[in-house]
């Protein structure tokens, strides 16, 4: 099988394109820098490096997030009407995973992504007969309340250095990942993963996992009706 991958989730696009596993070609950019702007020139680069003609991919694999509410939008749109134009496969792996899939340990893997006002966006991961499983769902959650949680010997991965010394000082036996090549998403290991799930079968009813409303929902909510959540897409 042929596989597109792609993450703008964060301040990383990572693009890669893989055939039964074996990578062809991948694109990291770890700059700031509008993901609008440059997923498709990044794809357009990895499909002529890699050899192959949009009608040779048969299975698109995208970071659903969560993460910055703009960049998954123009990931999970691109993969969308990529999937349908070329009627093949769309699947997603989470943001959260894609950073956990990094490390290969028999620790639990946190992974953690800065939410603002000591929360966080956090997923725990566990290696398991070669497949990466979900031991906490994703979550959006105030850091200590997912300290708390923590029982055993655990890695932190992804946005943790502002949060290092709370998690020592909490979990003395945590290890905190500081090379890039494991805090920051990877193209490769999202087509890796790829593989594993399962196609979506409603392409077009597939949205983001934000995780967390939009803080201009959730002013709004203080004064309105929750039936009325909906409001963004009415107006």
């Amino acid at each position: 099988m042929k596989l597109l991958a792609m993450d703008t989730s964060n301040q990383t696009l990572a693009v890669a394109v893989l055939e039964d596993e074996k990578v062809l070609a991948h694109f990291q950019l770890n700059r700031k820098m509008n993901h609008s702007l440059t997923l498709m020139p990044a794809i357009d680069s990895v499909m002529q490096a890699s050899g192959l003609k949009p009608h040779d991919l048969q299975r698109i694999v995208v970071a659903v997030g969560p993460g910055s509410y703009t960049g998954i939008r123009i990931a999970v749109t691109t993969a969308k009407t990529l999937a349908e134009t070329l009627a093949i496969e769309l699947t997603t792996v989470s943001s959260l995973a894609v950073i956990a899939g990094n490390s290969r340990t028999e620790r639990l893997i946190v992974a953690l992504m800065d939410a603002r006002r000591n929360n966080v966006y956090a997923g725990v991961y566990r290696w398991k007969n070669q497949q990466l499983e979900a031991v906490l769902a994703d979550q959006h959650i105030p850091l200590e309340d997912l300290l708390s949680q923590i029982k055993e010997p655990a890695l932190f991965v992804g946005e943790t250095a502002k949060f290092k010394e709370q998690i020592i000082t909490a979990l003395p036996s945590a290890e905190i990942a500081e090379a890039d090549e494991i805090n920051l998403p990877n193209g490769i290991v999202l087509g890796k993963l790829g593989f594993q799930a399962e196609p979506i079968e409603n392409i077009h009813g597939l949205v983001p996992a934000y995780l967390k409303r939009v803080e201009a929902e959730e002013k709004w909510l203080e004064t309105h009706q929750p039936g009325d959540e909906n409001y963004v897409e009415k107006i």
